[in-house]
C-alpha cells in the first residue's frame, strides 16, 4: 500500500469491480528533486526507485504480477487497446490505453498535464489517457473512447475523472496559443482569461478537457480541485521545476484497473 496520498473520484471509487487511484508524489522511495513516489522511468531518477514505486502503485490497487503498464507519452492522439504488458524495451508510443483485461493496470503519467481515466462498469473495460493541450486538442480524448468502444463499452455508460493538473490561476499562455485555439473554433475563447493585474491570458485546461469529453458524449465527467503548480507538497510540475530552474522533475501516475 502507498503510505501517503492517494486521490480517488468519488463516482469511480463508487463503480463495482474497479480501483483506481490519482496517485500524489507522496509514499515512494525517491530522493532529492524527485521525492519520493516518482513514476516516471523517462526521468533521470535511479531506474531501481522508479521501478519499486510503480510497483508500489500496482499493490496498492491489488495487481497481483505487479505491473503497471505506461506508454512512452509523445502529446500526440494515439489510443491502444492491450491485454498484456508490452516486452522489455518494446515500449509503443501513444497517449492512452484502454483494457479489458482484469488485473492488469493501465495508466499515465502527468506533471501538470490532465491525466483522464475512464470506466465503463457494465463492459467492464477501463482506460487511461494524457490530455496536455496538444493531445486534448489533437483528439486524444475522442481517440481513447472509441478504443474503448472497439472492446465493448458503450460512451453513454462511460465515466471520466480528471485528475489533478496545471490550473487556470498558474497557466499563463502567449497569444499565439490563444490565437490557435479560437482559430479551431471561436469559443474556445471562453477558456482563456486575463487575470486582474497580469498582461498575458491563462488558459483552463481542465475546463477544456471537461467540454471535450462532454462532447463526445460522456455525461458523467468529475474534474480533481487540485493544481499540481500550487502544491509542490503533493505534486510535481514541470511548469514549477522550469520556474525554479530545476534539471529534472517527477512524474505523478493515475492508474486503474479492472478487479
Amino acid at each position: 500500500m502507498i503510505d501517503g496520498t492517494v486521490i480517488s473520484s468519488p463516482r469511480l471509487a463508487g463503480l463495482p469491480g474497479i480501483r483506481h487511484g490519482f496517485f500524489t508524489r507522496q509514499g515512494g522511495t525517491s530522493d532529492g528533486a524527485y521525492r519520493s513516489l516518482n513514476c516516471g522511468l523517462g526521468s533521470d531518477d535511479e531506474r531501481a526507485r522508479v521501478v519499486d514505486n510503480r510497483n508500489r502503485v500496482a499493490r496498492h490497487l491489488g495487481a497481483a504480477d505487479g505491473s503497471v503498464v505506461t506508454v512512452y507519452q509523445v502529446h500526440g492522439d494515439v489510443a491502444l487497446s492491450i491485454d498484456r504488458p508490452f516486452a522489455s524495451g518494446a515500449v509503443p508510443q501513444a497517449d492512452a490505453l484502454v483494457t479489458r483485461t482484469p488485473g492488469l493496470v493501465v495508466a499515465a503519467l502527468a506533471a501538470d498535464c490532465t491525466p483522464v481515466l475512464f470506466a465503463d462498469p457494465k463492459a467492464r473495460v477501463v482506460g487511461a489517457a494524457h490530455a496536455g493541450w496538444r493531445g486534448a486538442v489533437g483528439g486524444i480524448l475522442e481517440s481513447t473512447v472509441e478504443a474503448m468502444e472497439r472492446l465493448g463499452a458503450h460512451r453513454v455508460d462511460m465515466v471520466a475523472a480528471i485528475g489533478p493538473c496545471i490550473h487556470q490561476m498558474n497557466y499563463e499562455v502567449g497569444p499565439e496559443l490563444e490565437l490557435q485555439f479560437i482559430a479551431t473554433a471561436t469559443d474556445n475563447a471562453r477558456f482563456f482569461r486575463i487575470p486582474e493585474g497580469k498582461s498575458r491570458a491563462h488558459f483552463d485546461l481542465p475546463g477544456f478537457v471537461a467540454d471535450r469529453l462532454q462532447a463526445a458524449g460522456i455525461t458523467e465527467v468529475e474534474t480533481s480541485s487540485r493544481c499540481t503548480y500550487a502544491q509542490p507538497e503533493l505534486f510535481y510540475s514541470y511548469r514549477r521545476s522550469t520556474h525554479l530552474a530545476e534539471p529534472d522533475y517527477g512524474r505523478q501516475i493515475s492508474a486503474i484497473v479492472v478487479a
